[in-house]
């Protein structure tokens, strides 16, 4: 993408041929890829970014409601409503259907074997894409589970997504079973864990008869907090220690680290679920243990970021000359900054004047969007190119970046200014509504930020279409995807790392 004739800041005419964005190192189709392979990836992220378009869109609406409530006066569109449609759409939907996809690619990548099933891939896509839609309509209709966050779809309506994890983990765990290497990658421990450490979750929280009073509160904060650190983080997590030293065309420096990260991650995480009830009727030591493992979470963060860096040490021109290295960086940085916020929110001075205020709401933003989801368009923009041999344009995969990371970034910092106020509010004994009142501009610029953050998905679902292969006839037409004129395969190049360390 270039210009002619620039005008520079001292008016001159600058040189011809500028090049308005960095130029990306094209990839190519890589030999060997299995299509079966590449339809399930390409179909699970297919609709993972429908679900991301629809489920932002509701997002959208419910920011702008906050600016002009006026525009939610029918119940079916009322903030309360709508809420867990946006959250439960884009956990369960765009998420969690990103994440397998990919998954599915890495498991058998790393196992250098093919899928167990490919059948089994295909049932688990419509199972999860059943309870989207069936939640979804039930949620509507204003039939849901109560007042317990993230798991607002009824029994019925999640049931498939259940038997949808169960089917993936046996497949996964088959596909690792008759692998070629010795050892078992380290993406596969996380991958492979996430869904049985889910599985496990979602029978806690869903199973009746034992849930009343106090209790279903502690279920409650052990769901919700398990939900982010013990589904979405290791699998994304799974997805980057295969990624950066495979984009990066380097061994993971650690692996060792990667170990340490993983047994300290499952020791501490599971365990700090009740510091969301810090000051409540939860028994006080309840509170202090959820408090001090919130504290142990430091070392598999540090660990896990540190094994990253270290990784990609002396290689950071090659994160700009990348579509997917600037996704996987932003991701492992937010990944580093919300892991430490929630250590610090769990102190109780902090919690204090934080939780229930809108500095919560930007902190799950910054995980599940900073986080997790610049980690997941990190893999499509690596993997799908490589499937594909389509890789997307330069300058609208930038604009993507930048929309989106301007825009969580004055999501973010807006509500956690204005949450702290609110807190500041709170405790001086102010009327609930000057804390409304107060939070007025800031819910102005969630609104900005959100608009931003959304257009990067219209921009992202264009890109992705971009990237899927052209039917029959219209390949010797297309451009050579490399115009730039460097033909460094980073990918093909990089295919003996993929388990160097295994």
């Amino acid at each position: 993408m270039t210009t002619e004739g620039i005008i520079t800041a001292k008016g001159r005419v600058g040189p011809a041929n500028r090049q308005l964005t960095v130029a990306k190192v094209a990839v190519s189709q890589g030999a060997g890829v299995d299509p079966r392979m590449t339809r399930i990836v390409l179909a699970y992220a297919a609709f993972a970014t429908v679900w991301l378009v629809i489920g932002t869109l509701i997002g959208e609406f419910m920011g702008f409601a906050l600016v002009w409530p006026e525009m939610a006066q029918v119940s079916w569109l009322s903030f309360g409503r709508l809420r867990p449609v946006h959250t439960n759409m884009v956990f369960w939907g765009w998420a969690s259907l990103g994440m397998l996809g990919l998954g599915h690619y890495v498991v058998t990548v790393t196992s250098r074997v093919r899928l167990h099933s490919y059948a089994l891939a295909w049932v688990a896509l419509g199972l999860i894409n059943l309870t989207v839609v069936v939640g979804t309509l039930f949620l509507l209709a204003g039939v849901n589970n109560g007042g317990q966050e993230y798991r607002e779809y009824i029994w019925p309506a999640m049931l498939p997504f259940a038997l949808a994890l169960m089917l993936t983990g046996y497949n996964f765990y088959r596909t690792i079973e008759s692998r070629q290497t010795d050892e078992i990658y380290i993406s596969n421990w996380w991958i492979l864990s996430a869904i049985i450490w889910t599985t496990v979750l979602a029978t806690i929280a869903y199973l009746p008869g034992y849930q009343e009073g106090m209790g279903q509160t502690i279920i409650q904060g052990y769901y919700m907090h398990q939900g982010v650190g013990m589904w979405f983080t290791p699998m994304v997590l799974g997805m980057a220690y295969y990624l950066v030293p495979k984009l990066l065309n380097t061994p993971i420096y650690s692996y060792s680290l990667g170990a340490l990260a993983f047994s300290t991650q499952l020791l501490f995480y599971t365990m700090i679920g009740t510091h969301h009830f810090i000051f409540s009727p939860v028994p006080w030591w309840l509170q202090t243990v959820a408090i001090v493992f919130s504290i142990g979470m430091v070392i598999p963060v540090v660990a896990g970021t540190a094994n990253f860096a270290l990784t990609a040490r002396g290689k950071w021109s090659m994160i700009r000359k990348s579509y997917a290295l600037p996704f996987l960086a932003a991701g492992i940085f937010y990944y580093c900054f919300v892991s430490l916020q929630g250590s610090l929110e769990a102190l109780r001075t902090a919690n204090l004047y934080w939780h229930f205020t809108n500095f919560t709401v930007g902190h799950s933003h910054f995980s599940m969007y900073g986080f997790i989801t610049f980690m997941i368009w990190g893999g499509i923009y690596g993997m799908v190119p490589h499937m594909t041999g389509r890789n997307p344009r330069q300058l609208l995969v930038g604009v993507h970046f930048w929309l989106a990371f301007v825009g969580i970034g004055i999501y973010g910092v807006s509500l956690s200014i204005g949450g702290h106020l609110q807190g500041v509010s709170w405790i001086a004994g102010e009327a609930f509504m000057e804390s409304v009142r107060m939070m007025a501009p800031f819910w102005l610029w969630r609104a900005v930020g959100g608009t931003l953050m959304f257009v990067s998905h219209l921009l992202f679902a264009y890109n992705f279409w971009h990237m899927l292969p052209k039917k029959q006839g219209e390949d010797a037409a297309a451009p050579a995807p490399d115009e730039t004129g460097e033909c460094e395969q980073v990918m093909d190049a990089a295919a003996n790392v993929e388990v160097a360390n295994a």
